[in-house]
C-alpha cells in the first residue's frame, strides 16, 4: 500500500497522526487549565462532555490516531535500525536542543504512550467510561475536580506525571522539527522560525499540564 510502502506515504502518516496527538493533548490541556480558574466551570465541561456521542467519538478517534503515531514510529525506527545499523536518518540541519531527543525518540515515545494510558486510566476511565457503561463510581463520574484532587495529592502520581511531561516535551519538540523538515521546510530562516514556534507551543502545552499537577499537589499539602 502506497501510504505504508513509500517514504512520502510514511511521512504523511507520521504528520497526520502526530497532528492528531497534538490536538488531543491541546484539548485536554486547555480543559485541565480551566480547573485553575473555575472548578465549577471545569465540572460543567466534564458534565457537558459526559457520554455525548460526539465527545466519545472525538476522544477515541484522536487518542487512537495518537497511539497509532507512536506505534508506527516504533515500527519505522526498528526498520531503520535494521536497514542502517546504528545510523539515523540523514538531516540537513540538526538543532542542538533536540539532538538528544532525536537519538532517543523510541524511549521517549514509549514513556509518552505509557503516560497517555495512565492519564486515560486516571480520568477518562473514571468519568466518561463510567457514564457510558453505567458501572463504577457514578457519584463522581462528572466530578473532574474530585479525580484531579485524588490523583495529584499522591506524590508518586505527581512524579510520574512530571516525568511524562518532560518526555512529552522532548518528543514533541523534536517531532515538530522533524515534521517541518519532512514537509520540505529546509530554508534556514523559515526552518529556524518554525523550530522556535514549535518549541514555544510545546512548552506552553506541557507547562499547562504541569501547572494543574503542581497546583493541586501544593493544595493537598496545605
Amino acid at each position: 500500500m502506497w501510504l505504508f510502502d513509500s517514504s512520502i506515504g510514511r511521512k504523511v502518516i507520521m504528520a497526520v497522526t502526530g497532528l492528531c496527538l497534538v490536538l488531543f493533548l491541546t484539548f485536554h490541556m486547555a480543559m485541565n487549565v480551566a480547573a485553575l480558574f473555575s472548578e465549577e466551570g471545569y465540572n460543567m465541561i466534564c458534565e457537558l462532555l459526559g457520554a455525548n456521542w460526539y465527545a466519545v467519538a472525538a476522544t477515541v478517534g484522536l487518542a487512537a490516531l495518537g497511539v497509532l503515531h507512536i506505534v508506527y514510529a516504533f515500527i519505522l525506527t526498528i526498520r531503520n535500525r535494521a536497514a542502517r545499523g546504528s545510523e539515523r536518518y540523514a538531516v540537513t540541519d540538526k538543532p542542538s536542543k533536540v539532538e538528544w531527543a532525536s537519538q532517543n525518540m523510541l524511549a521517549l515515545g514509549l514513556v509518552v504512550l505509557i503516560g497517555l494510558v495512565m492519564h486515560l486510566k486516571d480520568f477518562w476511565a473514571n468519568m466518561m467510561l463510567v457514564d457510558l457503561t453505567g458501572t463504577g463510581d457514578l457519584a463522581h463520574s462528572t466530578d473532574g475536580i474530585y479525580w484531579i484532587r485524588q490523583t495529584f495529592s499522591n506524590i508518586y502520581f505527581v512524579i510520574c506525571y512530571l516525568v511524562w511531561l518532560c518526555a512529552l516535551w522532548f518528543h514533541l519538540a523534536h517531532g515538530f522539527w522533524s515534521m517541518m523538515q519532512s514537509m520540505g521546510v529546509n530554508g534556514k530562516l523559515w526552518f529556524i522560525r518554525w523550530k522556535y514556534i514549535g518549541i514555544a507551543y510545546v512548552t506552553c502545552l506541557c507547562c499547562g499540564f504541569a501547572a494543574v499537577v503542581l497546583y493541586y499537589y501544593c493544595e493537598s499539602l496545605m
